[in-house]
């Protein structure tokens, strides 16, 4: 992966890009999606955030190699905090962090998504942390995606302002996924009630509490949600 050619992963975080919009990727790693942005074309400034001393560097070294100094601002800042209201940013991608991570980067300095238009958000893990975070928030989820790239399963949530009102349902899977059920979501999902089977059992062999009888409810529940979901 280059910033020329980027992982399947990203290059659908990409294509989910406004055209002509001014972008920040947070948590920019090597700066690839950024410079890939304004390389095809697809928009003509961005702010490439980064807190980690080593991956800022990478960061600058990336735009300096494909000449972008001008296009690409690299920063060294945590989270949202890589944004100035002078950049008149309109589109946030955040990429290969989990779920809860995400949603406290965005909740921690709500005030730098002011004239913000649109999120593109790719969790590793615990989707529906921002799922939360969206329907208390006014953000709306306009699309979804689920692939698989090198064995590993990846979900993208696009987010524009609006009001969200989600079920159980919908914030554990997702309210486009749950729709599509695509091979890879029924993939993942079945995985997850493996998962789940396998912690039910350990949980039977653990001296019973409360908290135990709890957990195994609430892990029963999710087995019977999704195991409806992939029966239809």
């Amino acid at each position: 992966m280059n910033a020329q050619k980027l992982s399947k992963r990203l290059q659908t975080v990409a294509s989910f890009v406004p055209e002509k919009s001014v972008v920040a990727d947070i948590g920019s790693d090597h700066a690839y999606l950024p410079c890939y942005l304004v390389l095809q074309g697809v928009i003509h400034r961005a702010i490439a955030g980064e807190v980690v001393k080593g991956p800022y560097e990478s960061a600058c070294n990336e735009v300096r190699k494909e000449q972008l100094q001008e296009s690409i601002a690299v920063r060294f800042a945590d989270g949202l905090q890589a944004i100035e209201k002078e950049d008149g940013v309109t589109a946030i991608t955040i990429a290969g962090m989990g779920g809860p991570l995400i949603a406290s980067i965005l909740e921690k300095d709500a005030e730098c998504l002011q004239g913000v238009e649109r999120l593109i958000l790719q969790p590793n893990i615990h989707a529906i942390a921002i799922r939360e975070w969206a329907m208390a928030n006014d953000w709306k989820i306009i699309n979804e995606e689920i692939l698989k790239e090198d064995e590993k399963i990846y979900e993208v949530l696009v987010l524009e302002r609006g009001e969200e009102s989600l079920n159980t349902v919908q914030l554990l899977l997702g309210p486009v996924l749950y729709k599509e059920k695509n091979a890879v979501f029924k993939e993942k999902w079945q995985h997850e009630i493996n998962q789940w089977l396998l912690v039910l059992e350990a949980l039977k062999q653990a001296e019973p509490t409360t908290a135990i009888a709890e957990k195994e409810r609430e892990l029963q529940q999710k087995i019977e949600l999704v195991k409806e979901v992939l029966k239809d």
